[in-house]
């Protein structure tokens, strides 16, 4: 008889996974706390990795110059370790609980559902980006050639399909197992990629022409950084730069989703560990790819798919890199994505939704017009959660001291915080309406004439409005929750 294939067998495993408790709803134990080590590996782990790959090049494409890169990668990259340090942070020490739960007594359980649908579909976009950067590597010694959305391929072929399938199973596997595994895969993976990495970008810099240090800089603006877009991309300037900087992100931080990781932190200090992850990531590395794809395209090639440009730069090595660096993306986008379909499905347990997760990335992976659009999908993915965000700011640090109740929905049993709904669509309205009356045709149109000269002079790019966002969804939730809550008092005192 076979014992793996017996009902007891099948019982022992769903036992165990199980007990992979991951504290869905409740505050996170004192014992489960973990140390700088841990978050300087995840944020290692998860942003020197396959995205990397993909928004380095990016930058090429759009013709972004060496200053405007080198400086935009900077500013932007020290906002977003600051808004982890002093917004995300501090929230996930305090409460020790997830965004869903920290939503649901905020919002209500209607809102929480609705934000937890959007995040998981979304997650699954950009985990199953990263099987698609993951595959283009594993690909390479089964010599199947990988989509190419530039030519406007829209379906990869069958035997890429399977090694998707293959790739996107592993992923989901070690998402099961939860925080520590991922935790623990990072720390073993993270200091060994940054020298694939930085090692494949010095490799080709003399094909580029760089033979001495006295010719960096002219080599980087003559060569790899030129400020000229490529093909029918837009052009980049700095503030481009600092903006998608900030804003690739955003969701994590200012958008406080990452107070799922951080309710692990010992200290809200720890927030700072998120700059290993991004001067080494989104700094270092994007500087790394960048350089990769210029040096793939200069020597005559085509199609700069991650994979081709890594074995280009470093080998077999720099395929190994690639794999491995799309998995430290998708784990922890694929652990998220379960917690939040979780919350839309509480008599699941989580491993269970984190299997259902896992069928949505493959499919995304296997649509390769994800890959080519990515700064656009994670421009409007931070800007649609950024304001729940704010509000979770408000509602933590600044209510109290004004003596207006938190966790208000709660407090009340309401099924949805209309300030924080109101809030959520009107933000995000905001930053469409901005962008959208000079990219969006149909707006365009009917807004022809009918603007006023101080409204038509701005020229609002995506990547420009993560702080008027901000700043707008916090006024309204201030404004709105002391309307809520003065006229409950008001209605009490009527009574």
């Amino acid at each position: 008889m076979n014992t793996i294939s017996s009902p007891a067998a099948k019982s022992r495993l769903v036992e165990r996974l199980d007990a992979l408790y991951e504290y869905d709803r409740e505050p996170v134990s004192e014992n489960k706390l973990h140390g700088w080590k841990t978050f300087i590996a995840m944020f290692s782990g998860e942003h020197i990795a396959g995205t990397e790959f993909v928004l380095g090049p990016l930058m090429v494409m759009h013709g972004v110059s060496a200053f405007d890169f080198f400086v935009g990668l900077f500013f932007g990259n020290i906002l977003a370790v600051l808004s982890w340090a002093f917004f995300c942070a501090p929230v996930g020490v305090k409460t020790r609980l997830t965004i869903y739960w920290q939503l649901r007594k905020m919002c209500g359980p209607y809102l929480t559902v609705a934000y937890s649908a959007f995040y998981a579909f979304i997650l699954c976009l950009m985990a199953g980006a990263m099987i698609n950067v993951a595959t283009t590597a594993v690909s390479i010694p089964f010599n199947i050639p990988n989509p190419d959305f530039v030519a406007g391929d829209m379906l990869p072929s069958v035997s890429w399909i399977a090694l998707a399938v293959i790739v996107g199973v592993v992923v989901t596997l070690l998402a099961v197992l939860g925080f520590e595994k991922i935790a623990f895969f990072s720390k073993v993976c993270a200091p060994w990629m940054v020298f694939v990495f930085f090692a494949a970008a010095i490799a080709v810099l003399p094909d580029l022409g760089l033979t001495k240090t006295g010719d960096f800089w002219q080599v980087f603006n003559d060569k790899i950084f030129t400020g000229v877009p490529i093909g029918n991309n837009s052009k980049y300037t700095l503030w481009h730069v600092i903006g998608f900087a900030w804003l690739c992100n955003a969701t994590q931080h200012i958008g406080m989703a990452d107070i799922t990781v951080f309710r692990y932190a010992k200290k809200w200090t720890q927030g700072f560990a998120s700059a290993f992850g991004m001067f080494l990531g989104h700094y270092g590395a994007w500087i790394a790819s960048g350089v990769l794809c210029a040096a793939f395209l200069a020597a005559g090639n085509t199609n700069p798919q991650p994979g081709t440009i890594a074995l280009f730069g470093a080998g077999l090595a720099g395929a190994i890199c690639v794999v491995i660096a799309g998995w430290t993306t998708a784990n922890p986008t694929m652990y998220r994505a379960g917690l939040a379909i979780q919350v839309a499905t509480p008599n699941w347990k989580r491993w269970k939704v984190t299997f259902a997760a896992g069928i949505f990335m493959i499919i995304a992976a296997c649509i390769p017009a994800v890959n080519a659009n990515l700064d656009r999908i994670i421009g409007y993915y931070g800007l649609f959660f950024m304001p729940l965000g704010a509000c979770i700011f408000i509602d933590i640090w600044v209510l109290p001291k004004l003596g207006l109740k938190s966790n208000y929905a709660e407090y009340k049993n309401l099924l949805i915080s209309w300030p924080a709904a109101l809030t959520w669509a009107m933000s995000f309205m905001f930053s469409v309406f901005l962008y959208g009356k000079d990219h969006y045709e149909w707006l365009s149109k009917l807004l022809e004439g009918r603007q006023p000269a101080w409204l038509a002079a701005i020229k609002a790019d995506l990547l420009f409005l993560v702080a008027p966002e901000w700043i707008v969804a916090v006024t309204l939730y201030l404004l709105f929750s002391i309307i809520q809550q003065k006229s409950s008092k008001n209605q009490m005192n009527e009574k």
